[in-house]
């Protein structure tokens, strides 16, 4: 999967793959790491065990989002990165794509200098842990780079 100009690719193995447009995409994202579907959270049980230095570097996981005309909920898979990405770093993926889709801007996600500052200024480090921390951190982190007089 690639997030491209004119929408997210989802590669395939036998085939070109296929392209969806950003303007299809609506109501956020949701990330799972692992296959099938989490009981809670973001990581099934494969997920979770991706950390493991045996695992890492295998597996995936999947995208979850309404597409519209015609609507349709999709399930855009990917492979996994070699590094273990934790669950604070998910959830923060999860709520920045939510709202860069719901502000309609989901273009922006195939902007790498765009995606490159917001992602810097979401840091792990960063003391936004509490109740509706990950909202506002992401929030935040968006209005920062938006354009001077925005």
């Amino acid at each position: 999967m690639e997030f491209r100009a004119e929408g997210l690719y989802q590669h395939a193995p036998a085939s070109d793959g296929e392209l969806i447009p950003w303007s299809r995409i609506m109501l956020g994202m949701g990330v799972t790491v692992g296959r099938g579907y989490p009981s809670k959270g973001n990581f099934t049980l494969l997920g979770m065990l991706g950390g493991l230095p045996v695992l890492k570097g295998r597996g995936g996981g999947h995208l979850l989002m309404t597409l519209r005309h015609p609507y349709e909920d999709r399930m855009v898979y990917f492979d996994r990165h070699p590094r273990w990405y934790g669950p604070t770093e998910v959830a923060l993926l999860e709520e920045l794509l939510r709202q860069t889709v719901t502000a309609g801007e989901a273009h922006r996600l195939a902007d790498v200098d765009w995606l490159r500052r917001v992602v810097t200024r979401l840091s792990p480090s960063s003391p936004w842990t509490t109740t509706g921390g990950t909202q506002k951190a992401v929030m935040q982190a968006r209005q920062a780079e938006e354009p001077s007089g925005a």
